[in-house]
């Protein structure tokens, strides 16, 4: 059987060359590395047949904006694979020009704008030159499509889907991820809500998410396709959310800053820092760890209609994190070799399953768990204890129960300062613009590591995330600012007060921090209650929001 050609565009970048070695090992193919240099590509072809004797490995310069026509002519491929990037600003000549020349087409892009219209740009001529042309067969949305299947395969409804990738402090990071990265930190990215399309600022809420063996991290929206795709596959399902995280303290609330002043309207586009960024890791990535881990978490109905949450979780040791991005196209390509996948222009999110996208893990320090238990949690009657949990009012036990519904509803009153400075700071912070007798609606998603409160008030997203603390106190999280908040229960009210605050890991001084007293109670006709209010020395009041909420129905009603 002649060898077939596969053309790898962009092979000696981060996930290039991790992808190169992967396909260098597949029997009868022709492996093509490119980069913009020719010395890089010969080096990295050298370096392939030391390792892999026998190997049939070749090298060119390619450079996927010049022409690309006469390139692929000279290469002859029978697939293009492009791990260049960053794909938030490419388009589809490429892609196109490589279907046009009867080759199949594979990227690694992640960027939600290319995803969703490349099937619309490319279908009818993959369909009409008999290629497959798939898109996004990376960690997102190939892997993280293929694990939520994976888990929810026989439910009877998906409720909330949460993702989450924190890759290693010390791991490369090359220019074009960095440049992705500032393309949209501070500008809304799509989440799903409330079940439908709605945004979060990318970078700038932050959250605490516990990944196994790695422990609690903060993390942040990032921008994916999963939400408008995900939300296809699981009809009804009310929440889909995609975050990432920086090991590297310095890392992580530099993009958190960045990303606020320009939600603020201070900045424009940070795209020109990208070099920069990607230089001072030299020294941000000093005393970070090799670890790095994705984590997967759904909640719904089984097969038997009982409450449940499920969780995958991925462990990346030994630097191998960066062969996570690669993992779902060698998974692509050997079923393309066998050729079990039809033509077509489509992105690759039910392709490959989890299965055999695992077992592209073999060989590295990479190792996966599932985790499956009852859906029910209480925070509170834990740190409260459960005699003091059960002296609240009744409609307060009901909202913090293990058991109550995740989705409530209601109406609110919000009011905010009236000064410039008042409004800035509510704004960096990220909280509720004013209104009377708005619409909110309240999701709360209970974990072992705490608890997540999504509030939308007449579209107006806050999120925040709760978590035990020491004594009767937990932490709560806005943005880059937490809390943490002693709690006093009576037979009538279940209140808080802020005893401290922090700015990223920075403690802030008594006359900086924030006051917040806030109260949950029961109303005559028994609904659940609230009134929080919170002010800022020395600026006065930032927000105060009070109103009632009534558990939500999953059809909406």
């Amino acid at each position: 059987m002649t060898a077939r050609r596969i053309l790898l565009v962009g092979a000696t970048g981060v996930f290039g060359a991790r992808l190169a070695a992967k396909l260098a090992r597949l029997p009868d193919i022709v492996l093509i590395v490119t980069s913009r240099s020719r010395a890089k590509a010969e080096a990295l072809a050298g370096r392939l047949r030391r390792v892999q004797p026998g190997a049939r490995i070749e090298s060119e310069a390619f450079d996927r904006t010049g022409d690309v026509g006469r390139a692929l002519a000279h290469c002859r491929p029978w697939l293009v694979i492009d791990a260049s990037g960053p794909f938030q600003t490419a388009d589809y000549a490429f892609a196109r020009a490589a279907v046009e020349a009867g080759a199949h087409w594979l990227d690694l892009a992640d960027a939600r704008s290319y995803i969703l219209r490349f099937a619309a740009a490319l279908a009818p001529l993959a369909q009409a030159k008999d290629v497959v042309a798939l898109t996004g067969a990376s960690s997102t949305p190939a892997l993280s499509g293929a694990v939520v299947a994976a888990l929810t395969k026989g439910w009877a409804r998906v409720d909330t889907i949460d993702l989450a990738i924190v890759p290693g402090g010390k791991s490369p990071v090359g220019e074009a991820v960095v440049a992705a990265v500032l393309s949209y930190a501070g500008k809304a990215v799509p989440q799903w809500r409330d079940g439908r399309l709605q945004s979060a600022t990318g970078w700038a809420q932050q959250v605490r998410m516990h990944f196994p063996q790695l422990g609690a991290r903060s993390v942040a929206p990032v921008e994916t396709a999963d939400a408008e795709l995900l939300s296809a596959r699981f009809p009804g399902v009310r929440r889909i959310a995609f975050f990432a995280g920086l090991e590297s303290p310095i890392e992580h609330y530099s993009l958190a800053v960045l990303a606020f002043l320009r939600k603020a309207g201070l900045a424009r586009d940070w795209a020109f820092l990208a070099p920069w960024l990607q230089k001072a890791r030299r020294f941000t990535r000093l005393g970070m760890s090799d670890r790095g881990g994705m984590v997967v978490r759904v909640s719904g109905l089984n097969a038997e209609s009982v409450p449940v949450e499920a969780s995958w979780s991925l462990l990346a040791e030994q630097g191998d994190g960066p062969h996570v991005p690669t993992l779902a196209c060698v998974a692509a390509v050997r079923q393309l070799l066998a050729g079990r996948l039809a033509p077509g222009a489509r992105v690759c999110a039910g392709e490959v399953d989890l299965t055999a996208i695992e077992a592209e893990m073999a060989p590295l320090a990479i190792r996966t768990q599932v985790g499956l238990e009852p859906g029910a949690h209480c925070l509170f009657a834990d740190m409260l204890g459960r005699e003091r949990y059960r002296q609240l009012p009744d409609a307060v036990q009901r909202f913090h129960g293990a058991d109550t519904p995740p989705h409530w509803r209601g109406r609110a009153d919000v009011e905010v300062g009236a000064s410039w400075i008042q409004r800035v700071c509510h704004r960096l912070l990220g909280f509720a613009g004013p209104g009377r007798d708005v619409d909110i609606r309240v999701h709360v998603r209970r974990g072992p590591d705490g608890e997540v409160w999504t509030r939308s008030f007449a579209g107006q997203m806050v999120r925040s995330s709760l978590a035990r603390g020491a004594a009767n106190a937990l932490v709560e999280r806005f943005g880059i600012a937490a809390c943490t908040i002693a709690t006093d229960v009576s037979p009538d009210a279940l209140t808080f007060s802020a005893l401290d605050a922090r700015l990223g890991p920075l403690p802030l001084p008594r006359w900086l921090a924030p006051r917040a007293i806030a109260r949950e109670y029961e109303d005559a006709a028994g609904l659940f209650r609230f009134d929080v209010r919170i002010e800022l020395p020395g600026v006065g009041l930032l927000v105060h929001y009070r109103g009632w909420l009534a558990p939500e129905e999953p059809d909406g009603t």
